[in-house]
């Protein structure tokens, strides 16, 4: 990434913390663009992201298996406290360097992927409740990159689902591009 893993989170993080926050407790059970989860679900998904992110960061072992209930009481200040942390773990540069050895990965990658599902799980969100989504422009320009590299494996490996057969325009061309590139709708929901 030619921008500071830190740098894109701060940009991405008020736009995905300001959608948590509007997220009401009657919509927790409604259905998202992804379709194994509900808002609840992915709520709870992305939480474990955000804390799990901060230990890759550090180059420590995580636990993916394990699916805590985040949404106690507070959970909408935690979450803004939790992606400060994760903003925070990623600010040293030495977080940039070597393989991650538990994803296998490059350190830039890592920091990518707490990036990317920032910025897309914030857009699901948001979609699923109503409420308007502006990413941050300088990250969707470094996630093109990202999904480009990461798609065919992690389109084997269920992570993505496959592109629309035909990419439906939205207001934001680049958002909507990485939305289909990760299986998403850009549209969604659609009428059958």
């Amino acid at each position: 990434m030619s921008t500071q893993t830190s740098q894109l989170l701060a940009a991405a993080a008020p736009r995905t913390v300001n959608v948590v926050r509007g997220v009401s407790d009657d919509q927790l059970d409604l259905p998202t663009p992804c379709s194994d989860y509900l808002v609840r679900d992915l709520l709870n998904h992305l939480f474990q992201v955000v804390v799990n992110f901060q230990d890759l960061a550090e180059k420590r072992q995580v636990e993916w298996a394990e699916k805590p209930d985040h949404l106690g009481d507070g959970w909408r200040d935690r979450f803004e406290v939790e992606t400060g942390r994760l903003i925070d773990a990623w600010s040293d540069p030495s977080t940039l360097e070597g393989v991650s050895p538990g994803m296998g990965m490059p350190q830039p990658v890592i920091g990518g992927m707490a990036l990317l599902d920032l910025t897309v799980h914030g857009w699901d969100l948001a979609v699923a409740t109503g409420q308007p989504y502006h990413p941050a422009p300088e990250a969707v320009a470094e996630l093109h990159a990202l999904v480009e590299q990461l798609g065919p494996t992690a389109r084997k490996m269920g992570v993505f689902a496959d592109p629309p057969p035909t990419p439906t325009p939205t207001p934001t061309p680049d958002l909507a591009h990485l939305l289909t590139q990760t299986g998403r709708t850009p549209t969604w929901p659609q009428s059958p």
